[in-house]
């Protein structure tokens, strides 16, 4: 990213500074028309990637290139004539009305910058990955059962993609990330510039920083916290990882490992309620359900793995020995409760998100807390300067996420126009037989490679149009469904080859990306196991009697448990070869009674092999010395 300098760094930021202050004017006076809305929106951040990404490694970072700067001034006129013809395009009727010259040239003109800005700010697979479904379009006609498609004229072409609301760059993807995501990003800037984000990491070094291996679970924990509001892995690990990985390796550690569990952790962020990497405000738009009931689903599978990758780094720590911090080292809780004001609003936006309040005024009301108790300290005080800051920051922070979600608009709707994704679901169908179980892994690899270098919303986007309508035939629930792809299009970030969040640990670790990368993923295997559970046990989403939400979520945890200890080479002592997969066996078994339709019997499994377990634990495991002399003491004053 290129930094600037005198003018044209107060010109930059004020222009990052407007989009937020437009976004907050919007969300507490009223969100505008659709192509006004979004089309402000597109107008200020689209822009704006051509001046701050340059097109190369080689392009100048200190300037803006000619070329750079016609990019962003053409970049403005497409958003601008379509809000100055919102009355009449309101009006037309669509693939009936002609498409205008004017329009045909503009929409032609959007789609190359908007695949270009992408290149730059977000990802280049992404780029290609949008240009190989415009390839489609132009192939189909040419291909045979069903992926043949009958011609497409570039004017429909156009029409879809630039003059639509339901669909395309401007389209409902866009309209969510013009309000619930713009606002989110501006609260996560808040929470960043008022230091809520070190606060967290001092509250993981008070809670388990003493603990063997500390600096592992810091980054656990803290990562969970601060993955929570934020919105991209990549950005996740190096807000934390700059400090819990230097402190592993300090610990013990292995570069490789710490790396891996920061990667792992990051990504679980995404994954973890209220916000979860802005992935639930588009699940809620694309399926009609209603946002709370999508976070209540997803809180137990993303609480398993975090409790997952807490385990293995807790068994690692024993099998090698590895300390905690001093208490020289740790936060006082004098001065942790000093700072416990930092979480007043997030608590009050998951206490608003919980009572009814829509996510939209939630957010309002949490970025207006945050902004008020930024005063009860002079060091997070939200100064004129760190105001500018922070919008700056929000403004920012907003690109990718916009330019993403415009480029999986346009993946939406080549899909819906050409019938591709029903013709996918066939093909899945066939290949797996009918059943389920082959078409959930098909499904899955189709997700990790959809979303392999992409942010999580348009992974999951463009994963759920492609998997989704397969799911469907197979008669899945919707919610289960979403939930499903939404896992895999996240964990493609620790899934080698492509593995950002791993590659971005590994930077930090001095390690090797590839085998980082393959640690992450052994870390991150609990992820791999909950959208199974989702599919075929609806207790694992919050739905049925406490009894079965209780005993799935228990029987998971002790999955977890046998799991972390086999990878780990690790319970009470370190395991034979054997050992080890017995123990990993008994953790497949419970994972796989979750799925018997019969709840008793699930039940009933589970409680006898709990009691072998603890028979074969009590057995194969002697007391140590201490409890030794505790009942030889005892057995002496009996006597």
């Amino acid at each position: 990213m290129r930094k600037f300098k005198g003018w044209q760094n107060y010109f930059i930021g004020a222009w990052l500074v407007a989009i937020s202050i437009f976004h907050l004017y919007t969300a507490f006076f009223g969100i505008m028309q659709p192509r006004f809305q979004r089309g402000v929106h597109l107008l200020f951040l689209l822009p704006i990637a051509f001046i701050l990404f340059p097109a190369t490694s080689k392009s100048p970072k200190d300037r803006i290139t000619f070329f750079d700067g016609l990019f962003a001034f053409l970049a403005i006129l497409p958003p601008l004539f379509l809000m100055i013809s919102d009355e009449r395009l309101t009006y037309r009727l669509q693939f009936i009305d002609p498409v205008l010259t004017i329009e045909l040239v503009l929409g032609l003109l959007n789609i190359i910058l908007l695949l270009e800005a992408i290149r730059r700010a977000v990802v280049p697979a992404m780029s290609i990955l949008i240009g190989i479904f415009f390839i489609y379009l132009f192939v189909s006609p040419y291909l045979y059962g069903i992926f043949y498609n009958k011609p497409v004229p570039l004017t429909e072409i156009i029409e879809m993609q630039y003059l639509m609301t339901e669909e395309g760059i401007y389209g409902s993807i866009t309209g969510v990330s013009a309000t619930f995501v713009a606002l989110f990003v501006i609260f996560g800037a808040f929470m960043e510039n008022t230091r809520t984000g070190e606060f967290f990491t001092n509250l993981a070094c008070r809670v388990a920083g003493k603990s063997p291996g500390g600096p592992a679970k810091i980054a656990v924990i803290s990562s969970g916290l601060f993955g929570s509001i934020s919105g991209v892995a990549a950005a996740n690990v190096y807000a934390t990882g700059t400090f819990t990985i230097p402190l592993m390796k300090k610990m013990g550690y292995r570069s490789q490992f710490a790396g891996a569990v920061e990667a792992a952790a990051s990504t679980g962020g995404m994954l973890m309620p209220p916000v979860m990497g802005a992935g639930a405000f588009v699940m809620a738009e694309i399926t009609g359900i209603s946002y709370l009931k999508i976070i209540i689903a997803a809180i137990l599978g993303a609480i398993l793995y975090y409790i997952s990758i807490g385990l293995r780094v807790h068994f690692v720590a024993l099998r090698d020995n590895l300390k905690g911090l001093g208490e020289e080292e740790i936060v006082s809780f004098k001065d942790l409760i000093k700072d416990l004001y930092l979480l007043i609003p997030l608590i009050g936006l998951v206490y608003m998100l919980l009572t009814g309040y829509s996510p939209f005024m939630a957010a309002s009301i949490a970025i207006l807390m945050s902004f008020a108790i930024s005063f009860l300290k002079k060091e997070t005080m939200m100064t004129p300067r760190k105001l500018w800051d922070t919008l700056k920051l929000a403004g920012k922070n907003m690109i990718m996420i916009a330019l993403a979600c415009a480029g999986a608009g346009m993946v939406v709707s080549i899909v819906t126009h050409t019938g591709l994704g029903l013709g996918i679901a066939a093909v899945i169908t066939n290949w797996s037989g009918g059943y389920l179980f082959p078409a959930l892994l098909l499904i899955m690899t189709t997700s990790l490679v959809l979303g392999m270098g992409l942010p999580c919303t348009p992974a999951y986007i463009i994963a759920i149009t492609i998997g989704g309508p397969a799911l469907a035939a197979m008669g899945c629930d919707l919610l289960a469904s979403h939930l499903f792809v939404f896992y895999f299009a996240i964990l493609a970030s620790v899934t080698p080859p492509v593995c950002i969040a791993a590659y971005c640990g590994a930077a930090i670790a001095g390690s090797e990306p590839l085998k980082t990368g393959y640690e992450a993923l052994k870390l991150a295997l609990v992820g791999f196991i909950v959208p199974y559970i989702f599919i075929y046990n609806d207790a694992l989403l919050m739905r049925g009697t406490f009894i079965e939400i209780s005993t799935v979520f228990i029987l998971l945890l002790f999955a977890t448990y046998f799991l972390a200890a086999g990878l780990s080479n690790f319970y009470f002592r370190r395991l034979k070869y054997w050992q080890r997969i017995v123990v990993m066996l008994i953790g497949t078994f419970l994972i796989l009674i979750n799925i018997v339709p019969s709840f008793y019997d699930t039940i009933l499994a589970g409680v006898l092999l709990i009691a072998v377990l603890m028979s074969w634990a009590l057995k194969k495991f002697p007391l140590g010395k201490k409890q030794k002399n505790m009942i030889l003491e005892k057995n002496i004053k009996d006597s």
